[in-house]
């Protein structure tokens, strides 16, 4: 089964630290390329979270953002550190002293120096743990949407499938007529002409003349082609890169059909197919 590239997803854990929100967003890309944005607390765990990724998602543009959110009605205390605030006071009121005019402390500046203000310790464990698993929960979940498009893919892929097979079989069955009105037209030529024919050696040109214009061999490599593509489609690797070098062969042998075709209907049925292996590799581009 084939996995789209493009998903969304997103994962939420609470706990005393606040609450904590996972969002993962997936394009398609030629390899596996993730960005993180993640706060100032948990960006030591970014390369660990990149290998959990990894081991999950083999291709696609990933962008994810973790925000974390203080509790609602948590108590905020406000811890100073007494030493500190001392030795600062002091200090600044030395300076304050040797300035020529009178100067006044301000005591908003004063909490605002480094170590004055004890910040609330924060679970740092419990909150990576929390992380994991969350960021686990939400690569499932963004693995499991991309899954989802890609049964969408997949269909979409098997009707352009059908639908060459159709036009395969529409120039097949025209091919006795077009070889017909190749005989007729050439014979129709010697008799404007009048001239007297070696009747043989003109069996060996309109022999040789079909030759030039048969297509039938470009017809078998597109009905292999389409086979190797409905077994791509189903099985359960990365197919992706395999795909897409198969539709290069799709455009190979329709250009190749469309230029040996001596008959307007064909050229037309040709230039059908280009436009359905068009739209197959425009499909193609988000599959993993």
């Amino acid at each position: 089964m084939i996995t789209s590239m493009t998903g969304f997803a997103r994962g939420e854990a609470t706990g005393p630290w606040g609450t904590l929100t996972c969002e993962l967003r997936s394009v398609n890309h030629r390899f596996l390329e993730a960005q993180f944005r993640l706060p100032e607390d948990l960006r030591g765990g970014e390369n660990e979270l990149r290998q959990a990724l990894s081991r999950d998602v083999k291709r696609g543009k990933v962008d994810c953002t973790v925000h974390l959110r203080d509790a609602e009605g948590a108590a905020r205390t406000l811890d100073i550190d007494d030493a500190a605030l001392a030795r600062l006071v002091a200090r600044v009121k030395d300076i304050a002293a040797a300035l020529p005019e009178p100067h006044t402390i301000d005591a908003l500046e004063v909490l605002r120096w480094p170590g004055v203000i004890r910040e609330a310790e924060l679970d740092a464990e419990g909150l990576k743990g929390a992380l994991r698993t969350v960021f686990t929960a939400t690569v499932r979940d963004l693995v499991a949407a991309r899954a989802r498009e890609g049964v969408r893919l997949r269909e979409l892929i098997e009707q352009r499938c059908n639908a060459l097979e159709g036009l395969v079989a529409q120039v097949r069955a025209r091919l006795p007529e077009v070889h017909a009105r190749v005989r007729n037209r050439l014979a129709e030529r010697l008799a404007e002409l009048q001239a007297q024919v070696d009747q043989d050696r003109v069996e060996q040109e309109i022999v040789m003349l079909l030759q030039r214009l048969d297509v039938a061999e470009e017809l078998d490599r597109l009905v292999g082609h389409i086979e190797e593509t409905r077994r791509i489609i189903a099985s359960g690797e990365p197919a992706g890169r395999r795909l897409d070098f198969l539709m290069q062969e799709f455009n190979r042998e329709a250009n190749t059909l469309s230029s040996k075709s001596q008959d307007l209907d064909t050229t037309r049925i040709a230039v059908d197919m280009k436009v359905l292996i068009e739209q197959m590799r425009e499909q193609v581009q988000n599959v993993e």
